[in-house]
Parts: C-alpha cells; structure tokens; sequence
C-alpha cells in the first residue's frame, strides 16, 4: 500500500512524480549521542513531503505522550517509544524496521 495515495503499490501514481528517497523503508531506532544520556527515538526515511512529515510527527508525539522535533527530515522523539512507532506506522501502511541494537 502506498502510504500517500492508499492504493496498491502497483497501481500507485504518485510514486511516478514523487519518487521514494532511499529504498522505502522507515527505521526506527535510538539514539543518546549529544544529548547527556538522555535517550530519543529517531525516526528517518519517511517518505512524505514536509507537511505530511509534520502531521506524522504530530500524530507520533500524541500517540507516545511525550514532546518532539523533527529536524532535516528526521522525527525525533523523546524517550524509547520504539515498539509503539512501530506498531503505529505498520496500522498505517508503512514497511518499517529497527535500526540500531
């Protein structure tokens, strides 16, 4: 399922004008580097344009209870939230995997 236009990826049109950076795949992992030990989840490779990241990033901080960013196309949320990222962006037609150990 394309996540932008909800149609089956072969019939999908809008991967014709926008095509997918990277291979398609949302990692989720985590990181602490430069942060004084305190852990974030980082979510990258979304393939949405910046306002539909924004909306995304909006629905992810609701959904973990926690506060967030995103900055250069990456999703940053506070906190280890990585099991319910995941299980949020399968329910809504994303290929994800864990980054990270």
């Amino acid at each position: 399922m394309c996540p932008t236009c909800r149609q089956p990826a072969g019939a999908c049109r809008c991967s014709q004008t926008n095509p997918v950076i990277g291979d398609g795949v949302i990692r989720v992992g985590r990181e602490t580097k430069g942060r004084k030990g305190k852990g974030v989840t980082i979510v990258t490779g979304v393939p949405l344009p910046p306002e539909d990241l924004a909306r995304l990033a909006a629905d992810l901080k609701r959904r973990c209870g926690a506060g967030g960013t995103i900055k250069e196309g990456v999703i940053e949320i506070q906190g280890d939230h990585r099991d319910t990222i995941m299980v949020f962006l399968e329910k809504n037609g994303f290929r994800v995997k864990r980054s990270g150990g």
